[in-house]
């Protein structure tokens, strides 16, 4: 496969269009699938142990449909870092995550990160981001595409005593050299021409529910989910989110927050559980959208509950496939301004 054309990574007054290649790949590993299928709840055994992976037709344990929400974290804050510099990355929030998946991530997999600034939009002090992504394996093939938008503020100077708060909740800054490396050189300019759309290639799936079992407005079964502190702790380090709301009540009062509150990636993939539940092959989730509108509060001692439903918003007899619009609810509010799945049936 041809490589693409590559610069010096400097900040350009117009990044929109810009793409970029994170300079070294991510090699799955089987301990790290296991660590965040049990981060994220995902406990179908395809994530646990080979032979179960093989009973899907996959050599290697396969990673959770939300998996590749760990490799995008680098390339996110590297890009925050060293090309959109001017944003205050105190106050950068998610509110949108798309992961469209064509080949399952593997243990043992090694991944190439390509990104694309796609737009920024502003509204009042605020700009939205919409970052794509795309994450090919060691066979050159898509495995992961999709887009992160963020919402940050640009030029809002921020309370000095809230800036020294925070820097005593969070977790140590990155040195900014390594053995003579600069730790923040991770991005490589891509000025090739654009790679074209991957095609979905036919992959057989084993679903409990059947195609034709399921008609539009199909209701699946309701499931709750609990998230204590000590399971966001353990999707912070896993993950390598470190935003101190998660962890802190502190931080949380800071930002205007009742109390501690759920990683917005978490509750995806604590939705991705709820699907793989439903469908018994996590394979068969080809497609994952989520808005991001609410959170799920979780106090000292008790766990954030969250509710989750959905329903069979479409269907394609051609493929046996379908859309799924999911629900999530915490505390009577809703988590997700919208939020679907596109899923492949037996």
């Amino acid at each position: 496969m041809a490589q693409p054309d590559i610069d010096a990574v400097v900040p350009d007054a117009t990044p929109v269009g810009q793409r970029f290649g994170v300079r070294d790949h991510y090699e799955v590993g089987r301990e790290k699938i296991r660590e965040f299928a049990r981060a994220v709840q995902n406990l179908h055994p395809a994530h646990q142990q080979e032979v179960d992976a093989r009973k899907l037709g996959y050599d290697g344990v396969i990673a959770p449909p939300t998996f590749a929400s760990v490799i995008g974290m680098t390339a996110t804050r590297a890009l925050l870092d060293s090309v959109l510099t001017e944003y205050d990355l105190s106050q950068v929030l998610q509110t949108d995550q798309v992961f469209e998946l064509f080949h399952p991530i593997l243990a043992g997999d090694r991944i190439s990160t390509e990104i694309e600034i796609e737009s920024i939009r502003q509204f009042s002090d605020n700009d939205f981001i919409s970052v794509g992504f795309k994450l090919r394996n060691q066979h050159g093939q898509v495995a992961v595409q999709g887009t992160t938008t963020i919402v940050a503020r640009r030029g809002i100077e921020v309370d000095p005593n809230i800036v020294e708060a925070v820097e005593n909740i969070s977790m140590h800054p990155r040195p900014a050299t390594i053995g003579g490396v600069n730790t923040g050189d991770l991005l490589v300019r891509h000025t090739g021409p654009v790679p074209a759309l991957p095609t979905r290639e036919p992959v057989a799936v084993n679903t409990t529910p059947e195609f034709d079992t399921l008609a539009k407005g199909t209701e699946l079964p309701p499931a709750t989910a609990r998230v204590t502190r000590g399971d966001l702790a353990n999707y912070a380090g896993v993950s390598g989110d470190p935003n101190p709301i998660h962890f802190s009540d502190r931080a949380a009062e800071l930002a205007g927050l009742p109390t501690v509150v759920a990683h917005g990636l978490l509750t995806m993939g604590l939705a991705a559980q709820y699907l793989t539940d439903w469908l018994g092959d996590p394979t068969a989730i080809e497609k994952l959208s989520v808005r991001f509108s609410g959170f799920v509060p979780v106090p000292p001692a008790e766990a954030g509950i969250i509710e989750f439903s959905g329903k069979i918003k479409s269907i394609d007899p051609d493929r046996r496939a379908a859309t799924v619009l999911l629900s999530g609810i915490s505390e009577g509010r809703k988590l997700f301004g919208r939020a679907a799945a596109e899923i492949r049936l037996t």
